[in-house]
């Protein structure tokens, strides 16, 4: 639209569009300044997503706020934990990448000024235990585990750890179930110095869950690294759960990097855990590993004395009752209750008729070996003899290896029950067999026919 306009006698026109035309481009700049600021933040946080593990960038830096601002990457972290995790952690390689946008680094904590909640907030919140009991000191001491002689180099580690000068970490303690490894650990919790975060693997998922459902997971780190121990009871329930595993992989390895003591217990060895890609079975296995032995009847007898039971009454028990710490202690719970309720003392002839499917379902080893002597068309004599013929050894060497795969027994024990052989002669026996099974299938149907006898 053209519009006239007389200026000293001259007449002048003038585009009544040309403002309009002058703020739509200034609009459509600011747009491409605003989308082009947009393509840079993430192009930056693709660029730091090359240089750096899926793992710390997940838990670290996508977190951050980015923005930038005169030159300036900004970085605003959740709290001061965060911030200087990430400083001392990614500093240089934040650093770099900026610096090939050409720009610099600024991290930050953000204001601790109160805001809204809304939906999709990260509100950054304090955050409480489930149970609050189970991070209280323990009161249990290493008294309360009897020790046996195989279990003698694993009890030391633990108090060497508890003493806080250990050279090691972390440590890995697995056993069998009832072999004491939550005894330990709870020992290690009542007598280390500092603060210790203990709790088991089950209780570690839940509490993680819970904190990205109400949104205080760093606080939830912060909880779990703020610690001078650490220990994590049972670490097979972190199985087939990557997101908790993933975290509990960060969280050890900040633990390790800080000099903080760790304790991990597990029903089996580190490379032996399933569910777990080999990255973190290495892990696990890096540092010192040792294995708990089942209580033996010596250990058992111990227990059953402690428990309150009469001393002729817990000997001849020892040997009737398998080598399971909770059976153990079922055992004794029972006693003690029917001694409670009934007002009587608790004879052998009493806990024959109390305990009997108890002592019906496990076999004795010595009704075990029996039994096997009888099925191999040996005398029990022969086999705890001193004769080394060809017939005799084999034999010998079968029944310690169904005894070492169908029970709990400690190789002292299987070499007692076995006619007093001595630890060495158990192991050459299992390794001899172990040699053997490769390429003997009627030795593996042998070994196979035993085991049954002992279950």
């Amino acid at each position: 639209m053209m519009i006239g306009v007389y200026v000293q006698g001259v007449l002048h026109t003038k585009n009544a569009n040309a403002g309009n035309s002058f703020n739509t481009r200034k609009g459509a700049n600011d747009m491409q300044a605003a989308t082009k600021k947009i393509v840079n933040t993430e192009s930056i946080k693709d660029a730091i997503a090359n240089k750096i593990d899926s793992v710390g960038f997940t838990s670290w830096i996508a977190p951050l706020q980015f923005s930038v601002v005169a030159g300036c990457l900004n970085l605003v972290a959740h709290n001061q934990f965060a911030a200087d995790y990430v400083k001392n952690s990614y500093g240089e390689i934040l650093a770099d990448v900026a610096a090939g946008f050409g720009l610099t680094v600024n991290i930050s904590v953000r204001s601790a000024t109160p805001v809204v909640n809304t939906a999709n907030d990260n509100v950054v919140c304090e955050f409480v235990p489930e149970n609050k009991k189970a991070f209280v000191k323990k009161q249990n001491g290493f008294d309360a585990f009897i020790c046996s002689d195989e279990n003698m180099f694993a009890v030391a580690a633990c108090k060497k750890i508890a003493l806080g000068d250990a050279s090691f970490s972390q440590l890995f303690i697995y056993g069998p179930a009832g072999c004491g490894k939550s005894l330990l650990a709870s020992a290690i919790c009542g007598e280390s110095a500092g603060r210790v975060v203990m709790m088991s693997g089950g209780q570690f998922v839940a509490d993680f869950t819970r904190s990205l459902r109400d949104k205080t997971i760093f606080s939830f780190k912060d909880f779990c690294r703020n610690c001078d121990t650490f220990i994590l009871d049972d670490v097979c329930a972190l199985a087939g759960k990557r997101a908790t595993t993933d975290e509990f992989l960060q969280l050890i390895m900040d633990l390790h990097n800080a000099g903080k003591n760790i304790v991990l217990t597990a029903n089996v060895a580190p490379n032996a855990l399933n569910g777990f890609d080999r990255r973190i079975q290495s892990l696990f296995a890096s540092g010192l590993v040792v294995d708990l032995a089942v209580p033996n009847a010596h250990v058992r007898k111990q227990m059953l004395i402690r428990g309150g039971v009469d001393a002729n009454v817990a000997d001849e028990l020892s040997k009737r009752i398998a080598g399971d710490g909770h059976l153990v202690n079922g055992v004794i719970n029972k006693i003690k209750t029917y001694s409670e309720l009934m007002g009587e003392r608790v004879d052998m002839d009493v806990a024959a008729k109390l305990l009997g499917n108890t002592l019906e379902k496990n076999k004795t080893p010595m009704a075990m070996v029996k039994a096997m002597c009888e099925k191999m068309c040996v005398s029990y004599d022969e086999i705890c003899g001193n004769s080394r013929t060809r017939r005799l050894v084999r034999a010998r060497q079968i029944m310690m290896a169904a005894l070492k795969q169908a029970t709990g027994l400690s190789l002292s024990e299987i070499g007692n029950v076995c006619g007093g052989r001595d630890h060495a002669t158990v192991v050459y026996a299992l390794n001899q067999i172990e040699n053997q099974k490769e390429s003997d299938l009627v030795l593996n149907a042998e070994i196979d026919d035993m085991i049954k006898l002992c279950k």
